[in-house]
């Protein structure tokens, strides 16, 4: 590591402010865009180079004194990033002001990306000096010990020396130092992985769902592209890959100083200092799971939504409230209890509001936002604060969704709804922002109580409006579009489909206007059956084919679809899929047997009664079609024919014989469907039908005695 430790501390036992500040710049310009290997990422390079000599026979795997020394000197810039942070954590909190301090603290947000350096920043003075210049807290830390600053300075100058004699670890020594085992707990994603203002966008759900992290469909976040070499050394670090902002701006790439100084405006040096504070907070919860425990301990959760809630009406900046929002997720996010916190202490009342702040929200009616075509699009700052905004809200409703809300709340979901209806209705300046505020929109849409979902189609018809009389469907309309957008896309299918699918399919059982409208444009009449459901281009065709994907949530969502689109009825739903397709689903449900689905004639689903009436061209073909395939076969000839009735029971009995030794084997188990339409062995069946006959017969003597006495 480039880096002189030593020069640093002389710099501020002397008082030597400029020289600590052009030392410190030199350390971020180098590593702003970097973050560090950690022991596993090393031990997988050393097992790389043990397969590599064995395959080639150059020789027998041993330490050679290069890979000591290589190791030797990674060893050292572990030491010394440990050591600087412990160094800038007391600096930080005893000396530094102006700019010498937003320097500081970002050399520290660039150690705070290494887990194993994290032991300074997770101790309770450390959070609270942390928190303090965040703005989220007014309490001082403890008072530090009563050592002189020069006696702590010389400590670690001779922890320093004592590193540089050290020799190159063995495998039984190797292990993880301070702060790094509470890293490697829930607080953290892919390792090493900061959130940093070039590199601002989380691991999201679709896509941050918090599915993940309960429910089985939240994203982890992303990796990092390319390796490099420190100058000066043999550490190694890997180069972050570049963040949203950085593919926004068309302007260069600036490095150093005047990067923080050119966002939306020029920030004043208090501000940049908050921001840079909360940068290092949000790096140190995501990496900690004691800086998340701690985080409640130390009451700043109350202290980051006082902040917010003053926020909503304006008096942070928009980047500084960003990273305030960034953070609250981030709580929210790897510790349930607090958000369940946030929920009972009026965290939807908060957050909408910030949400109505960002918006601009003009409203028409109790529940109804005004939607201007002319409007512009939403700006990148404000985009950016809705999708946290969104992602919170989910974090903080996501148990509501199977609960009845009192009065109160459900008139709060509602005002709620009405704003994310405008979510989805509102364009933003680029394409893929809008993408991903309309998949934000539609998770937190999912997590709400169903009944308050009806805000969405009960808004006035304008004269262009798209719907039947009394019924505006433009809010569904452009929840299939995204659904369609996202089926052509292929990526990261389950974490970006399954919330839509569900919110489609619970709103078409509750809502039969929804229901019927989605299904003229996914399931329109059938006509052509010369080719098999899952053939094609057709939304329909895509959903097919997602019904025997190896996923199971998948298929599941996509099949549930289209079950409630076909009225929960097992004839028209095998009519539209074919029983291939279908099989898993009715085999899940008992279904195999026919009927209908729980939900049809039950309270939980709003069905009309019309009927599914066949279109001449499919009544014409009907009599040929393959339940199976779901499609008109060509007629194949008759395997027994000219065949005599004693071919024909010879041929029966060998096959019998084949199926029984596959059976007795275990090859193949004979299945067969019982009196609940479920696939049960078919032994199963024959013991089942032999104990209903005995029982039949034991009652019917029974009678038959009584009889005979009387």
């Amino acid at each position: 590591m480039d880096l002189d430790l030593e020069g640093i501390i002389q710099c501020i036992k002397q008082g030597d402010e400029n020289g600590v500040q052009i030392q410190l710049q030199e350390f971020n310009k180098e590593y702003a865009q970097c973050f560090f290997f950690d022991s596993e990422e090393r031990d997988r390079r050393k097992q790389r180079k043990l397969e590599e000599f064995r395959k080639n026979k150059v020789r027998e795997y041993a330490d050679s004194d290069s890979d000591c020394d290589q190791y030797e000197q990674e060893d050292r810039g572990l030491v010394l990033r440990q050591n600087l942070a412990l160094v800038l954590v007391r600096f930080i909190r005893t000396g530094a002001k102006g700019p010498l301090l937003k320097v500081s603290l970002r050399s520290l947000r660039i150690l705070s990306r290494d887990k194993k350096v994290l032991g300074p920043l997770v101790t309770d003075d450390a959070l609270l000096t942390l928190a303090k210049l965040a703005g989220l807290t007014a309490s001082d830390p403890s008072d530090e010990p009563a050592d002189p600053d020069s006696d702590f300075y010389d400590n670690v100058i001779a922890s320093l020396a004592e590193a540089k004699v050290s020799r190159c670890p063995s495998d039984e020594d190797e292990g993880d130092v301070e702060g790094d085992e509470e890293g490697d707990e829930e607080g953290g994603g892919r390792r090493g992985e900061c959130f940093d203002e070039d590199d601002v966008s989380t691991a999201d759900s679709g896509d941050l769902d918090r599915g993940d992290l309960d429910r089985g469909g939240w994203p982890a976040g992303r990796g990092s592209a390319g390796a490099d070499e420190t100058r000066g050394g043999g550490a190694r670090h890997k180069v972050l890959e570049r963040g949203r902002r950085d593919r926004r701006e068309s302007k260069p790439e600036r490095e150093g100083e005047e990067e923080e100084e050119e966002e939306a405006g020029v920030a004043s040096g208090e501000e940049a200092q908050r921001k840079e504070a909360l940068k290092v907070l949000c790096n140190v919860v995501y990496n900690s799971a004691w800086a998340q425990e701690r985080f409640s301990g130390l009451r700043l959760m109350c202290g980051l939504k006082e902040r917010l809630s003053s926020g909503a009406s304006g008096s942070s900046s928009s980047s500084v409230q960003f990273y305030e929002l960034r953070l609250m997720f981030l709580v929210t996010a790897l510790r349930r209890e607090l958000s369940t916190q946030l929920q009972q202490e009026g965290g939807v009342s908060i957050f909408t509001a910030a949400l109505e702040s960002c918006l601009g929200v003009q409203w028409k009616d109790q529940y109804e936002c005004v939607l201007d075509p002319e409007a512009p699009p939403i700006s990148l700052e404000a985009s950016q604060r809705v999708i946290e905004i969104l992602k919170i809200l989910f974090n903080v409703t996501y148990s509501t969704h199977r609960q009845e809300p009192s009065e109160d709340d459900a008139a709060l979901y509602r005002h709620l709804v009405a704003m994310l209806r405008l979510c989805l209705m509102r364009k933003c300046l680029l394409l893929d922002d809008t993408d991903e505020l309309q998949g934000h929109t539609v998770n937190l849409l999912s997590a709400l109580p169903l009944r308050c979902l009806d805000v969405l189609l009960t808004v006035r018809e304008e004269p262009d409006s798209t719907g039947t009389p009394g019924v505006n469907m433009e809010c569904v309309n452009t929840l299939v579009l995204f659904m369609e957008r996202r089926l052509e896309s292929g990526d990261k299918m389950k974490e970006k489909l399954t919330p839509v699918f569900n919110l489609l399919t619970e709103s078409c059982r509750a809502h039969r206007e929804t229901r019927h409208y989605i299904r003229k444009h996914i399931l329109p009449p059938l006509r052509d059956a010369s080719h098999r459901p899952e053939e094609g281009s057709t939304v329909k065709s895509r959903l097919v084919r997602l019904m025997t994907h190896l996923d199971t949530d998948l298929k599941h969502s996509a099949a549930d679809l289209i079950f409630v689109l076909c009225k929960e009825n097992v004839s028209r739903f095998v009519k539209y899929t074919g029983y291939g397709n279908a099989a898993g689903l009715l085999a899940t449900r008992g279904l195999l047997g026919g009927g209908q689905g729980p939900g049809a004639s039950g309270s939980a689903a709003q069905y009309s009664s019309d009927s599914d009436s066949d279109t001449e061209e499919y009544r014409q073909v009907k009599d040929r079609i393959n339940p199976v395939t779901g499609r008109v076969e060509a007629q194949q000839p008759d395997p027994m024919e000219g065949m005599t009735e004693e071919e024909k029971e010879e041929e029966a009995r060998r096959l019998i014989m084949l199926f029984n030794k596959l059976s007795r084997d275990d090859i193949i188990q004979p299945m067969g469907v019982d009196s609940e339409g479920k696939l049960v062995p078919m032994l199963g069946l024959r013991d089942n039908s032999l104990t209903e006959e005995v029982k039949s017969n034991s009652e019917n003597d029974g009678e038959g005695e009584e009889g005979r006495s009387k």
